[in-house]
């Protein structure tokens, strides 16, 4: 069988990569066509071994391993395209090595096939975590058998649903959705649970922000801290996407934020989200600004990602019987000093949090109470939530995205665009 094709009549995945799942033992090629055929020894002058044509060291160049034969751009005037049993395929960010930005790759990957009760999501965007840093450098891999593919939280339209999936889910609809893996890519499989529908009033770039930031905000104050009314909540980082979830949903709560940042603009951020105060740690002791703040009593909780460095003003901040939730630790893991005889002088509870290798359970019992108490709040008029963005890339800057908040540059949520916006699904 053989054809051919020009450029504009292949879609944009097409023109980059062609993966035939069948081994590839002889073929004759022109500048316009691609021909398999068994008909051909290697002594024949049609057989490719023997074409003398300007594409065939590019092409021979890229034979891969049997059972895959990749076809790149092999003439500058014509494109082909054999109309064979192709696998289906999808951009999506890998990496190889461990190590900076420079490492994420954008390549040709098999599209994954929904499991039993998992949904598949045509992702429209994704967003960055600090976790999807570590990833990237080798410090925190996925749960054994999730993707290695970076990504922990997506949004997107349903494509295709895999058996047995109970929840009315429908092809074309407006999803968001916690992951263990897989976000940057074109394509995502989801259990069906942890699937949230994208509130009316959101583009799928805003609500590619909420799902990981914002159920981790949900987690730490309502299932480990149990934040109760009128209680006095310290944020950490309360610009960054964590953060500025924590500070609106303690406002939801009937209870009173206080934030640290690093920045007077951060700062001017978090107190418009409904921070009551905000200390600068770079210019001052927040320990004693808490203090002052609470007119001595101290923060009933503390969420902190920060971790090593901030444990003796975290536990000056702590008022007795306080509850110190760590999640993090950018600040260093190392604690030298009396931190266990101080904590103790204030029957302080030291709690200690992660979402991504919690069972599917847990993150389905989070989903479900988050859908059902917080959810509705985006969607209200005007609107009581919402989430924060900073800026948006798109997938092929995806390293630019990373150095960006390493830099520590951003307010609220970084969004990569995976199909471009004025493509998306509004």
């Amino acid at each position: 069988m053989s054809t051919s094709a020009c450029v504009h009549d292949l879609n944009s995945t097409e023109q980059h990569f062609f993966f035939f799942n069948f081994v590839v033992y002889k073929v004759f090629v022109s500048c316009t066509s691609l021909e398999i055929r068994d008909d051909l020894s290697e002594g024949d002058p049609n057989c490719f071994c023997n074409f003398s044509c300007p594409c065939k060291g590019y092409l021979m160049h890229h034979i891969l391993q049997p059972g895959r034969f990749l076809l790149r751009n092999t003439c500058q005037t014509a494109w082909c395209k054999c109309y064979v049993s192709i696998a289906k395929m999808m951009r999506a960010v890998c990496v190889d090595v461990p190590g900076g930005p420079e490492n994420l790759l954008l390549r040709a990957v098999p599209r994954p096939q929904p499991k039993a009760g998992e949904v598949l999501i045509k992702v429209h965007a994704a967003a960055l975590n600090r976790a999807d840093l570590l990833q990237r450098r080798g410090l925190y891999p996925p749960p054994a058998g999730e993707s290695d593919i970076i990504g922990l939280e997506v949004a997107g339209t349903v494509h295709t649903l895999g058996a047995g999936v109970k929840m009315h889910w429908k092809p074309d609809d407006r999803v968001m959705a916690l992951l263990c893996g897989g976000g940057y890519a074109e394509y995502v499989s989801v259990p069906e649970e942890l699937l949230m529908p994208v509130p009316s009033n959101l583009s799928l770039c805003q609500a590619a922000g909420i799902p990981e930031a914002w159920l981790t905000a949900f987690q730490l104050l309502d299932f480990i801290a149990q934040v109760k009314e009128g209680e006095v909540v310290l944020v950490h980082a309360g610009a960054s996407g964590v953060g500025t979830a924590a500070v609106q949903l303690v406002r939801l709560f009937g209870a009173v934020p206080v934030v640290t940042a690093g920045s007077p603009e951060k700062l001017k951020l978090a107190e418009k989200l409904g921070a009551a105060a905000g200390f600068n740690y770079r210019e001052e002791s927040f320990a004693q600004g808490v203090q002052d703040f609470t007119g001595g009593k101290g923060a009933n909780v503390i969420l902190d990602c920060i971790g090593g460095r901030n444990w003796e003003p975290n536990v000056s901040s702590l008022a007795i019987d306080g509850r110190w939730v760590l999640y993090g630790t950018m600040g260093g893991r190392a604690v030298e000093g009396d931190l266990l005889g101080k904590l103790l002088s204030k029957r302080g509870h030291l709690l200690t949090s992660l979402l991504r290798s919690r069972s599917l359970q847990y993150k389905a019992d989070l989903v479900r109470a988050f859908t059902g108490r917080v959810l509705p709040y985006f969607s209200d008029q005007p609107a009581t939530l919402r989430p924060v963005i900073d800026r948006t890339f798109s997938l092929d800057d995806i390293a630019e995205a990373h150095r960006h908040m390493e830099a520590n540059r951003n307010m609220g949520k970084i969004v990569v665009s995976v199909i471009p916006q004025n493509e998306q699904t509004q």
